[in-house]
């Protein structure tokens, strides 16, 4: 393999129904970022069917070209038919680096086409930089070293340490990235980008899935990566019972409530609502922090919050560090006040 062949950071722009998914124009900020440091460009690959008007959108958030999958074999996701779009995709244009968002879509599609293209995948990641690997060489030995490596941050063991990954010997450089994690770039409507039509066609194999019905699921349970203020709670708050005083200042807040992953393992609270590692990462403009002692897994999935306010009674929790308001009390008696104030306060403010 020629790796001086390989060129350009690459982004799978997820689609559902047609439309662009939140995590493709995460991506395309993200792939910036590194495209810079690389000083190459950007390339979002847009697959799917009648999914043409899509691409200015990743245009005007920073994607350089695109370039566009469409045919009718592409209309729903399915494991094949996507891979074998993106897998020819690469094989044609050979990218430096491939990104494709941790969504259900992504976690079946990045394995699936790194295996296909036969080079590695670094899964969940939450951290992406440029830079040497090893990251550390022994005296002397300092052209052992590789430049502009891509360097892939992921936890591991249950989010207990954070590994560091790199793929310095095949290509292209594989990752799929957690939603929530990267920032997109603001949006610039008539951005002028490429526009490439690909297609390397479709027949039907014994690995096509026939799909007899569509059945969308509808959750009640909210999307906490979208609440502009969150009111997350941890072991700390005692007991599924106790989350309601955190029920009552999110409502006086209109925010939402979340939880840590203590939480949820005690059955208090559903997955949907856990921030942490190994839940959901979130920038809130205000997060508060109730009963939560702040181990490392958690401070991941929130530490970019605008405004912290943490909540606990021990005065040494690690949440203090990170918080940008701290309390040190009993939540039982702190958060009704506090609910009871604003209320108070809103109220007032309506007169």
């Amino acid at each position: 393999m020629n790796l001086e062949e390989y060129k350009g950071v690459y982004i799978f722009a997820e689609q559902v129904d047609g439309k662009v998914s939140n995590i493709a124009y995460e991506l395309i900020g993200e792939a910036k970022n590194l495209a810079e440091a690389l000083k190459t460009d950007v390339t979002a690959v847009l697959i799917g069917s009648g999914v043409r008007g899509e691409a200015e959108k990743l245009g005007a958030y920073g994607a350089d070209r695109v370039i566009l999958v469409d045919d009718p074999e592409l209309k729903e996701y399915r494991t094949e038919p996507y891979t074998h779009a993106l897998a020819e995709v690469i094989n044609k244009y050979k990218p430096e680096i491939v990104l494709i968002g941790a969504t259900p879509i992504g976690r079946d599609l990045g394995p699936s086409t790194s295996a296909r293209v036969a080079t590695g995948l670094t899964a969940d990641c939450t951290k992406l930089e440029i830079g040497d690997f090893p990251l550390t060489v022994p005296a002397g030995k300092e052209d052992t070293q590789k430049h502009n490596q891509l360097l892939m941050t992921r936890p591991a063991f249950g989010g207990n340490t954070i590994a560091t990954i790199a793929c310095p010997n095949n290509r292209p450089q594989m990752a799929t990235v957690r939603p929530g994690v990267m920032q997109k770039r603001a949006k610039e409507d008539g951005r002028k980008f490429e526009l490439v039509e690909f297609n390397p066609g479709f027949t039907p194999n014994k690995r096509y899935v026939e799909i007899l019905e569509v059945v969308k699921k509808i959750s009640d349970t909210v999307d906490i990566m979208n609440a502009k203020i969150l009111v997350s709670g941890g072991r700390g708050v005692g007991s599924a019972e106790n989350f309601k005083i955190l029920d009552e200042l999110a409502e006086v807040l209109g925010g939402e409530v979340s939880c840590s992953r203590a939480v949820v393992d005690a059955g208090w609270k559903p997955q949907a609502l856990q921030v942490g590692q190994t839940g959901k990462t979130v920038r809130p403009q205000l997060y508060f922090a109730i009963g939560i002692s702040g181990a490392i897994q958690h401070l991941a999935g929130m530490e970019d919050s605008d405004l912290i306010i943490a909540i606990n009674k021990d005065e040494d929790a690690p949440i203090f560090d990170v918080a940008d308001i701290g309390i040190v009390g009993d939540l039982n008696q702190i958060v009704p006040a506090l609910t009871k104030q604003i209320a108070n306060y809103l109220a007032t403010k309506k007169q």
